[in-house]
């Protein structure tokens, strides 16, 4: 029996801590001097080796020889494993054993386990018994498979509210295992059942039960267990017999944690209105114990249900996005809420302006929207989802002093804009100044976002992007798992929220639209395994490519329906307004409208029976086309 697991970062300790130089060459820690023979401090040798996969050394020097494992280097060196370990095996060394011990079973014991519905047959063969002249203490021995007493425990008959001395308490200095192991038989049955007391276990075994055994000091008391992990192995499934207090079964939570096969518990209403196995013993009989344990029911996390539970969704009804792509939203069937979406693509080619037109759309249709975006100003985030609102024809071209061309949006429609979506659009304030107190970017980012889905009913939410979401910028590996947790907060929100969180994040160096992965993603390669669908947003190949507007949308995972374009969807870009259009019969389509501009009295609030009047002039407003499976 062992309380330590080998680390092979214990072996490089070892090595550093006694100055002994080393290396790794293979499965192996190679250290230039034997810490017992000091054999090789003068030679550049190999001369004492240290199992990375077990912990197992030798003295590779004949006159030597020594071998062994962490352990020994822990009793030998004086070597720390921990405090755990530490702990353990000094007291493993101190603690009592007494392999043939038998005591006398006197009737003082007989007497008072029979007023707790234990026969004589029982308290004979656990030897059961009492002090040699204090009938009222009764005495349980703990004995291990072997027959070895490791542990003793006493009860007070007389104790009552705390008068007549402690109620129960143990010889010091000795071992503390399961009360009961001697008389299991994983043969018999692989199910073990743990209760808290020694007469619960006894009132299992009377009711014809195999293989109960009882913790030694309590619920609470988990120092049995590095000395019963052997046991345990040997058992397929546990039975958690614990008390049934405030609605809780005690042990329960902590033989889940420790215990690596099935755990099952006893039933609440099994409890009957008892606290446990002896009290159901003396109330309703040995049948209503054994009913207790045979009807003991599973225990798993609560995140998982049984399928049959799980009621079919009518893809119809689902909750959808509808992309104003109608390539993709053949694809996809539109943009699940609960989704996360990430769109990545070349630097500088769109990407963010493909998200912005998303959450126009989703602002078109009524839906609250948030923006996050770390690396614009709030003027120039606003700037540019507006002129998407507006369309070139409300856009007029101006050129500075300087030949720079700009666009300005004529300030009487920027306004009836704002007034428009002035209730359905926010974004991150990025000229907040944090205090020293605020907590690390990452975490407010998420938070924010949740703040905004919480107090302000955003739906659908865009983060642009995944380095500026992060305030850590340290390379390397802790880089990539600050990447997968913050997705994975992302994620996560998602789901919890039913939201639809959109993504940018940048493209590995030196890809392009002819060889196109989920790999492609700068970064942990967890982030795309985290996302329901992923978009890259690029150029065609140049031998395609006959005008600088065009773009390809290729589709590399699809969660929905497993529908991908590795090919691409062709669209067009429009400088002016911003907007992406696919191409339509050869020509560029970029003059839909925006309900801002239908009479103020119907502005975001279209019902279902008066979208065909608009259909057909509002492009991206009303029901995704016939043709799209959903």
């Amino acid at each position: 029996m062992g309380v330590y697991v080998f680390d092979k970062e214990d072996a490089i300790r070892f090595a550093r801590e006694k100055g002994i130089r080393a290396y790794i060459r293979g499965e192996e820690l190679i250290l230039r001097e034997c810490p017992y023979c000091h054999g090789g401090k003068s030679k550049d040798t190999d001369t004492f080796a240290i199992n990375l996969t077990n912990g197992a050394f030798n003295c590779m020097r004949s006159s030597c020889g020594e071998k062994g494992n962490m352990i020994r280097l822990h009793d030998d060196f004086g070597f720390s494993l921990g405090r755990d370990a530490d702990t353990y095996y000094a007291r493993k060394r101190e603690r009592r054993r007494f392999r043939t011990y038998t005591p006398e079973i006197r009737d003082g014991a007989i007497a008072y386990m029979a007023t707790r519905g234990i026969s004589e047959e029982v308290t004979r063969q656990y030897s059961i018994t009492t002090k040699k002249d204090e009938d009222s203490i009764v005495v349980f021995p703990f004995y291990d498979t072997d027959k070895t007493l490791h542990f003793v425990k006493y009860r007070n008959t007389k104790h009552q509210n705390g008068d007549n001395g402690s109620k129960e308490w143990s010889m010091p200095g000795m071992e503390p295992i399961l009360f009961g192991m001697d008389h299991c038989d994983p043969k018999e049955s692989e199910t073990l059942v743990i209760t808290e007391g020694q007469i619960d276990s006894l009132s299992v075994t009377e009711a014809g039960i195999p293989n109960a055994v009882s913790v030694p000091t309590g619920a609470k008391g988990t120092t049995w267990y590095p000395n019963c992990a052997d046991f345990l192995r040997q058992f397929r499934e546990v039975v958690v017999f614990g008390d049934h207090e405030n609605g809780e079964i005690t042990l329960l939570r902590d033989i889940q944690a420790r215990f690596h096969g099935r755990v099952k518990h006893v039933r609440e209403e099994d409890y009957k209105d008892c606290k446990d196995a002896n009290e159901i013993l003396l109330k309703y009989g040995p049948e209503a114990v054994r009913d207790a344990v045979n009807n003991a029911v599973t225990t798993f996390s609560k995140r998982t249900i049984a399928m049959c539970d799980v009621r079919p969704e009518d893809d119809t009804d689902t909750e959808k996005l509808r992309s104003g792509i109608n390539g993709l939203d053949r694809l996809t069937g539109g943009f699940r809420f609960g989704s996360l979406v990430i769109l990545t693509g070349e630097r500088g080619l769109g990407k963010s302006t493909l998200g912005s037109q998303f959450i126009a759309q989703a602002v078109n249709e009524g839906i609250i929207s948030y923006i996050y975006s770390g690396e614009m100003r709030n003027c120039d985030v606003q700037n540019w989802i507006d002129r998407q609102f507006a369309g070139s024809q409300f856009i007029e071209k101006r050129e500075a002093k300087s030949g720079y061309e700009f666009f300005v949006i004529d300030r009487e429609i920027e306004e009836r804009i704002w007034k428009w979506y002035g209730k359905y659009l926010f974004m991150y304030n990025n000229s907040y100044e944090a205090s020293e107190d605020d907590a690390e970017e990452q975490v407010v980012v998420v938070e924010e976002l949740k703040d905004a889905i919480v107090n302000l009913g955003a739906r659908v939410l865009l983060v642009d992007n995944l380095m500026i979401a992060m305030e850590s910028g340290q390379p390397g590996a802790d880089l990539y798992r600050e990447q997968t947790r913050l997705v994975n907060q992302l994620a996560k929100l998602a789901k919890t929220y039913n939201a639809l969180i959109f993504l940018v994040a940048h493209p590995r160096k030196g890809t392009s639209s002819e060889n196109s992965s989920n790999d492609d993603i700068s970064g942990s390669g967890h982030i795309t395994d985290l996302a329901d669908i992923v978009l890259k947003y690029t150029k065609p190949p140049k031998k395609d490519i006959t005008d600088e507007r065009m773009r390809l949308l290729q589709v590399l995972k699809n969660r929905n329906n497993g529908m991908v374009d590795y090919k691409g969807i062709e669209l067009w870009f429009e400088k002016s307004s911003k907007r992406i259009a696919e191409k339509i019969s050869n020509t560029e389509d970029f003059g839909w409208r925006y309900s801002w501009e239908i009479p103020e009295d119907q502005w975001l609030k279209l019902p279902d029976e008066e979208l065909s009047e608009f259909e057909e002039g509002f492009g991206m407003v009303g029901t995704l086309p016939n043709d799209i499976p959903f």
